[in-house]
């Protein structure tokens, strides 16, 4: 209901802005009849005062034809230019109102999404806590219930992480602590704690070991993590993701494989916006924030790196992501 008045609401204002316009330039159009038609009086009056008979007649004729058109280029020039403007203005304001409009309900999205992302982990570590506290078990069971919180705490740790940075990153308060970091070693870390916390799912990896970039650890984390999570998230759970590392020449180059449904062309630059999530969101049932590849993209341009993504045969996603080593 919310969304169908919303709609509404948007196409009254869209008619009203487009009938203004079509207004205004209707308004421009009369003026230079009316002036162009105020010029042509005025040379029929200024000649029929000529007198045929005057030895200037010819002269003063070749200059009220002179003054004529001399007005008519002012009056077009002058009204080409204001409708140079107004398109110009128009085009800038519609462009302006659309995007706010569409950052509004991102905004919107992204709020109800953190606030489900938020709740879930809470609610089942609670959950596990309470099984615990309540009843006796016996310590095969404590184990996998401890473990199961442990893995929704991770997961809230990495979403606040997300939020706390993006933010930080938007206001330009982040300041890298650059350190020397063995990525090799972030990576593989990264596929066992997946490959714990996602016990169904299979990651296959193709790391060199030892690859050293000057960076900040919790972001190169926060990278890869949301990388990884972005290829489990989009594919079907019968699919492998593949996490390859490797040293081209003087760059780290890192791709996430996945065999999912693909990124269509017209999303593959949207995708790392901030608060975009591919796909219709009326229809979507995929988890996230939209904060993780924008995210991606922030943190591989702060370490002075560039990444992208590309279709897999025969289906899916790669994401590369290049970085200069030490």
């Amino acid at each position: 209901m919310i969304r169908r008045l919303r709609k509404q609401r948007l196409a009254f204002i869209t008619l009203v802005y487009w009938f203004l316009l079509i207004y205004i330039i209707a308004a421009l159009v009369w003026w230079f009849i009316s002036l162009e038609r105020q010029n042509d009086l005025m040379y029929t009056y200024r000649l029929s005062e000529l007198n045929k008979d005057d030895l200037q007649y010819n002269n003063k004729l070749a200059q009220l034809n002179e003054d004529r058109n001399r007005k008519t280029a002012q009056y077009v020039g002058e009204g080409s230019t204001f409708l140079l403007l107004i398109l110009l203005g128009a085009v800038f304001v519609y462009r302006a109102t659309r995007k706010q409009l569409r950052l509004s309900q991102q905004q919107q999205n992204f709020m109800m999404a953190v606030t489900h992302e938020l709740k879930t982990p809470i609610a089942v570590t609670r959950l596990n806590l309470e099984t615990l506290q309540k009843r006796k078990l016996e310590e095969q069971q404590q184990e996998k219930l401890i473990s199961l919180a442990l893995d929704e705490t991770n997961r809230l740790n990495l979403l606040t992480n997300n939020i706390l940075v993006a933010a930080q990153l938007d206001a330009g308060n982040y300041v890298i602590n650059r350190q020397k970091i063995n990525v090799s070693v972030v990576t593989q870390e990264a596929v066992k704690d997946f490959g714990k916390r996602f016990r169904n799912r299979q990651i296959d990896t193709a790391i060199t070991g030892d690859i050293f970039i000057e960076g900040e650890l919790m972001l190169m984390q926060m990278l890869i993590n949301n990388l990884i999570e972005n290829a489990l998230k989009y594919s079907a759970k019968d699919k492998p993701v593949t996490v390859r590392l490797q040293q081209s020449n003087n760059d780290v180059v890192l791709k996430v494989i996945d065999e999912g449904a693909g990124i269509k062309p017209a999303e593959k630059k949207k995708i790392f916006e901030k608060f975009y999530r591919s796909g219709d969101e009326s229809v979507r049932t995929t988890k996230g924030t939209g904060l993780g590849l924008y995210l991606c993209k922030r943190i591989v341009k702060d370490h002075k790196g560039t990444i992208n993504v590309t279709d897999n045969e025969p289906g899916g996603s790669v994401f590369t992501v290049t970085i200069p080593v030490i």
